[in-house]
């Protein structure tokens, strides 16, 4: 069987329209990610014994429990619960719910690394916790942690893919669909493959000028 060029480009558009949803998925589930991270690992590392043991849990199960499991329960356990969610939002939501396992373990890790002066100053000069998480240990978190939280956002793109066993026409689904209806499937997921590391490549680079941009802060 010949390489088929044409086969390429004819599809070409169809893949570009489904990456759209990859980018979303991965995007919008970082994005949850980051904001409940930073809640789980403030518990995580709290002086609350409940808290602390509270988030344990979380991590462990969010991190024990693979993704296509927990996308699967999320989905169907939702219409139980009154919840009827359109496919997409539960993908992003339990796609942001696992990551964020992830993302409080990569902060925590950042903040120890912080010197404890600084909060202890803070502490000194009578600044309120809720300042101090915002104006000192977050940022400094999310910078020292930048290449980790890139690298959960790279991952996110590739497990994006899972997003297609709930009916979401994401670049896997749309792909293996092409293929049952060419029967090229060597063009139809070369193209792809080409599509997610063009998008992971660019989500590197823009890493690495966020991290540059951070340290001359």
């Amino acid at each position: 069987m010949n390489f088929s060029f044409d086969t390429i480009l004819h599809n070409l558009p169809y893949l570009l329209g489904a990456a759209k949803w990859t980018i979303l998925i991965s995007l919008a589930g970082m994005a949850i990610s980051i904001v409940l991270g930073v809640f789980i690992c403030a518990a995580r590392i709290s002086k609350s014994d409940l808290l602390s043991r509270g988030a344990a849990v979380y991590i462990s199960f969010f991190r024990g429990v693979p993704l296509l499991v927990q996308l699967l329960m999320f989905f169907y356990m939702l219409p139980h619960i009154g919840l009827d969610l359109p496919a997409i939002l539960a993908a992003i939501l339990s796609v942001g719910l696992c990551s964020a396992a992830y993302t409080a373990e990569i902060l925590r890790g950042a903040l120890q690394t912080i010197p404890a002066g600084q909060t202890e100053a803070a502490h000194a000069l009578g600044m309120p916790p809720l300042s101090l998480w915002r104006r000192i240990l977050v940022p400094q978190a999310l910078r020292l942690g930048m290449p980790s939280l890139i690298n959960e956002l790279i991952l996110l793109v590739k497990v994006s893919s899972l997003a297609s066993v709930v009916g979401i026409g994401e670049l896997t689904r749309v792909a293996q669909n092409i293929t049952g209806q060419t029967y090229r499937p060597l063009e139809i997921y070369l193209a792809a493959a080409a599509l997610y590391f063009v998008i992971n490549f660019a989500i590197a680079q823009l890493g690495r000028l966020a991290e540059r941009r951070l340290q001359l802060r």
